[in-house]
C-alpha cells in the first residue's frame, strides 16, 4: 500500500542531525513506494533541504519564521500541524531525540493519533508494517503494528541505516506559511556547554568511564582513545555523581541511551541502570579489574586489567593501525 509519509528533519547548530537521514530511510519503508516528504522547521533552514533530497526525500517543504529559531513545543507543533493539515500524510516519522520525544506526543494528542515511540527496527510482514521497540529498560522487545489512522513513530538514532547519499539528487524546496502565535515559552538564547568531537547520542564509537577512572583526570586517556577512534566520551552515573565529569555525558536509565557500533566500558561495574542505556550497542568491550563485574555478562569482549594500563595500549595500537591503513 503506497503511502504519503512526512519526515521531520532536525537541525542543530545550522546542520542536519544524522537521525534526519535515518528517518528518511524509515519513511521509505513506511511509504512502501509512496511519496516521502522531508520537513524542516526553523529560521533560515531552506538551504539544508538539498541534503534531504540527496538522502532520499521526494519533496522537501520548510516552515520558516523568526519565532522558530530555537525549539519550543508550542511553535514547532503549530508549524508541524499546519503542514500535516495541508499535506494530509498517512505516516509521520521523527527522530527519538530530546526534541522528537517532546514534540511527537504533543502533536499525536492534537491529532487523536497513536504513537509508536523509540523504534529500533521496522519491516513489512504479512501485509502489515511491524515496528520493533525496547521495553523494560531494554531487557525485552515488543513488536507493534498500526491498524488504524496515521502511522506515527519516532526512531532511535543509530539503529536504522540511512540510504546511500546521491549527490546528484535535487529538487525545489517548497515554503509553507504557518501562523506562529500565542507562544507560552520564548527562548532568548541558548548557551551550550563547551564540548569537543562527536555528538554522544549519534556516535558510532563510545568510550565510557565509571567510578574506576578515579578522578576527572582519569578521563583523559579515555578522551584520547575516543579521539583516535573518531568517537565520543560517555560516563556512568557513578562517575557523574563523583564529579569526575559533567552530567551531559551520563549514559543509562536516567541519562542518554546510546546504540553505537562499538562501546568500550572502562572501569564500569555494570549496574542495571547503566546497562539500560547501552546494552543495545552492537559490540561491547569491557575493561575492569574485577573479573566478577556485571559488565562482563553483557560484553562481547572482556579485558580483566587496570584501565590505566589497558587504555593507553589500545590507543597506541589503534594509532598504528590508522598509520598503516
Amino acid at each position: 500500500m503506497a503511502r504519503k509519509v512526512l519526515v521531520v528533519g532536525e537541525v542543530r547548530d545550522g546542520s542536519l542531525r544524522n537521525v534526519s537521514f535515518e528517518a528518511i530511510a524509515a519513511g521509505k519503508t513506511v511509504a512502501e513506494g509512496g511519496e516521502v516528504i522531508g520537513l524542516l522547521i526553523g529560521e533560515s533552514v531552506s538551504a539544508l533541504g538539498a541534503e534531504l533530497f540527496q538522502y532520499g526525500a521526494d519533496r522537501v517543504v520548510v516552515v520558516e519564521d523568526a519565532k522558530l529559531g530555537n525549539y519550543t513545543p508550542d511553535g514547532y507543533s503549530q508549524a508541524l500541524l499546519t503542514v500535516i493539515e495541508s499535506e494530509n500524510p498517512e505516516g509521520i516519522i521523527l527522530g527519538h531525540t530530546a526534541q522528537g520525544k517532546d514534540l511527537a506526543p504533543k502533536v499525536a494528542a492534537k491529532l487523536g493519533s497513536g504513537l509508536i515511540s523509540d523504534v529500533t527496527a521496522l519491516e513489512s510482514a504479512g501485509g502489515n508494517l511491524v515496528f520493533t521497540r525496547p521495553i523494560y529498560s531494554g531487557k525485552a522487545f515488543e513488536k507493534k503494528i498500526s491498524t488504524d489512522g496515521v502511522i506515527f513513530a519516532t526512531i532511535r538514532p543509530n539503529n536504522i541505516a540511512p540510504l546511500e547519499k546521491n549527490e546528484e539528487a535535487s529538487g525545489n524546496v517548497e515554503t509553507v506559511s504557518a501562523e506562529i502565535k500565542d507562544l507560552r515559552t520564548i527562548v532568548k538564547d541558548v548557551i551550550r556547554k563547551a564540548t569537543d568531537g562527536v555528538d554522544l547520542s549519534e556516535a558510532k564509537v563510545v568510550v565510557a568511564g565509571g567510578r574506576g577512572v578515579k578522578s576527572a583526570d582519569g578521563f583523559e586517556p579515555l578522551k584520547e582513545l575516543a579521539a583516535v577512534l573518531g568517537g565520543a566520551v560517555g560516563a556512568s552515573r557513578g562517575a557523574c555523581d563523583a564529579d569526575y565529569c559533567d552530567y551531559s555525558l551520563q549514559i543509562g536509565q536516567t541519562g542518554k541511551v546510546v546504540t553505537p557500533d562499538l562501546y568500550i566500558a572502562c572501569g564500569i561495574s555494570g549496574a542495571i541502570q547503566h546497562l539500560a542505556g547501552m546494552s543495545n550497542s552492537k559490540v561491547i568491550v569491557a575493561i575492569n579489574k574485577d573479573p566478577e563485574a556485571n559488565i562482563f555478562k553483557v560484553a562481547d569482549y572482556g579485558i580483566v586489567g587496570d584501565l590505566f594500563e589497558v587504555v593507553p595500549l589500545l590507543t597506541e595500537e589503534f594509532k598504528k593501525l590508522k598509520v598503516h591503513s
